[in-house]
C-alpha cells in the first residue's frame, strides 16, 4: 500500500512550496551536511534522515514530479512498494551517485577526507546512472475502482548479461587505475597565502570508478547494457486518476557500465467508460425515463464500476432528479474516503407522435394535474448541481 505516514518534503527540507529551485538546492545542501554520515558516524537515525532529505530533493527539484507531488502528495510520486520511495527506499550509492556534485569535491574531500568517494560499505561511484523512461498506461473504470497489477512491456537500455554491466571483455580486462591508483580521486596540494590547501577532483582518466577496461564486451561494446524489451510489474493502487505519475525507482534505463538504472515514470490515463463518466471520486449517470415510467414509477437497472444495480424510482419524479448510490465511486488513494454514484434522471420527450396520440395529449393538457406546480421544497437547477458535486 502507499505510505499515508511519510513525513511532508517541503516540512523535511524546511523550505516553502513557492521555494525557487536554488533555495531548494541550499535546503538540502544545508540538511545533508547536518545529517552526513561522516559526521555521524554509527547514527542510523541521522543516516535515515540523510536518506530522507535525498529523497525529498529528489522529488522537489524535478519540476515534473514536484508537481505531481503538489498535486497528489506522496501517491502521485511513490512506486508502490516495487522499488520506490518507502520509508528510505533509496540507498547511499544512489544518493552520492545522483546528487554528489551538490556537495562539491572540494568541501567532502578536504573537510571529510574523500566523503564524496565514500559510499554504503565504502564503495566508489561505478558508470554513468540510466535515464529515467516514460510509459503511458490506460486504464478502465473497473481497475481504477479495485486497483490493478499490470505486467507491461519496455523497450529500454539493460544490463549486460555477458559482462554482467562492467563493460569488459573478461575479468582479466579490468584494472586498477594508473592515474588514481584505484581511488577514484586525485588529490592535488597548492600552496597559497593562507598556507598549503588540498583539492580533491574526479579522476579523469576512470572517471571515478577506479578501474579501466583493456579489452571492450563485444556483446555491448563496453557500455555495459544493451538494448531490450523488458517486462515490468507495477502495482496501481486504487483511486488513481487521469494526469497522475506513478514514479518505479530503478526501472528505468540501465546506466553504462554498472551505473545505476533511471527511473520509470508511469502515466496514468482513462479508458472512457461507455455508459458512465467521473467527476473526481464520484460516478455520474444519465439515466433517461419514459413520461409514463416517470409519472407512475418503475425500477430500472443502472450500470455502476462493480456491475449492474436496481433502484427504485418514485411515482412522480421530476426531470433533474438526482439519486445517490453511497460508496458506489472511487476510494481516494490517500484516505479511506470513497465516492458515491449519482444518477441524473432526465424524462425523454417524444420528438414525433401521431395523431391520435397528439389527441391524447391535448385532451390530458387541460387537466390540472398536467399544469406546472413545481412545491417550494424542490431544489431548483443550480442546487441539484451543487449536491451532484458536493
Amino acid at each position: 500500500m502507499l505510505m499515508a505516514n511519510k513525513r511532508d518534503y517541503y516540512e523535511i527540507l524546511g523550505v516553502s512550496k513557492t521555494a525557487s529551485t536554488d533555495e531548494i538546492k541550499k535546503a538540502y545542501r544545508k540538511v545533508a551536511m547536518q545529517f552526513h554520515p561522516d559526521r555521524n558516524p554509527g547514527d542510523k537515525a541521522a543516516e535515515e534522515k540523510f536518506k530522507e532529505a535525498a529523497e525529498a530533493y529528489e522529488i522537489l527539484s524535478d519540476a515534473d514530479k514536484k508537481a505531481q507531488y503538489d498535486r497528489y502528495g506522496h501517491a502521485g510520486v511513490s512506486g508502490n512498494g516495487r522499488g520506490g520511495y518507502s520509508g528510505g527506499g533509496m540507498n547511499m550509492e544512489d544518493i552520492f551517485s545522483q546528487f554528489g556534485d551538490i556537495f562539491g569535491d572540494d568541501l567532502f574531500g578536504s573537510f571529510f577526507g574523500g566523503g564524496q568517494q565514500r559510499r554504503s560499505g565504502g564503495q566508489r561511484s561505478r558508470g554513468i546512472r540510466g535515464s529515467n523512461l516514460r510509459v503511458k498506461l490506460k486504464l478502465t473504470y473497473e481497475e481504477i475502482a479495485k486497483g490493478v497489477t499490470k505486467n507491461i512491456k519496455v523497450k529500454k537500455y539493460v544490463t549486460c548479461n555477458t559482462c554482467s554491466g562492467n563493460g569488459a571483455k573478461d575479468k582479466g580486462s579490468v584494472q586498477t587505475c594508473n592515474t588514481c591508483g584505484g581511488s577514484g580521486q586525485v588529490r592535488k596540494v597548492q600552496n597559497t597565502f593562507l598556507g598549503q590547501m588540498q583539492t580533491v577532483t574526479t579522476c579523469p582518466t576512470c572517471g571515478g570508478e577506479g578501474t579501466t577496461v583493456t579489452a571492450k564486451c563485444g556483446n555491448c561494446k563496453g557500455e555495459g547494457r544493451v538494448y531490450a524489451e523488458e517486462t515490468v510489474t507495477i502495482d496501481i493502487p486504487a483511486g488513481v486518476q487521469e494526469g497522475m505519475q506513478l514514479n518505479i525507482s530503478g526501472r528505468g534505463n540501465a546506466g553504462e557500465r554498472g551505473g545505476s538504472a533511471g527511473d520509470l515514470i508511469v502515466l496514468i490515463e482513462e479508458e472512457q467508460h461507455k455508459e458512465l463518466h467521473r467527476e473526481g471520486l464520484n460516478v455520474a449517470y444519465d439515466l433517461h425515463l419514459s413520461f409514463t415510467d416517470a409519472v407512475f414509477g418503475t425500477q430500472v437497472e443502472v450500470p455502476t464500476i462493480d456491475g449492474r444495480a436496481k433502484i427504485k424510482i418514485p411515482a412522480g419524479t421530476q426531470s433533474g432528479k438526482i439519486f445517490r448510490l453511497k460508496g458506489k465511486g472511487f476510494p481516494a488513494v490517500n484516505s479511506y474516503d470513497k465516492g458515491d454514484q449519482l444518477i441524473h434522471v432526465n424524462i425523454w420527450t417524444p420528438q414525433h407522435v401521431s395523431s391520435e396520440e397528439k389527441a391524447m395529449l391535448e385532451k390530458l393538457s387541460q387537466s390540472p394535474n398536467f399544469k406546472p406546480h413545481p412545491e417550494k421544497t424542490d431544489k431548483n437547477f443550480f442546487d441539484r448541481i451543487k449536491e451532484m458535486f458536493s
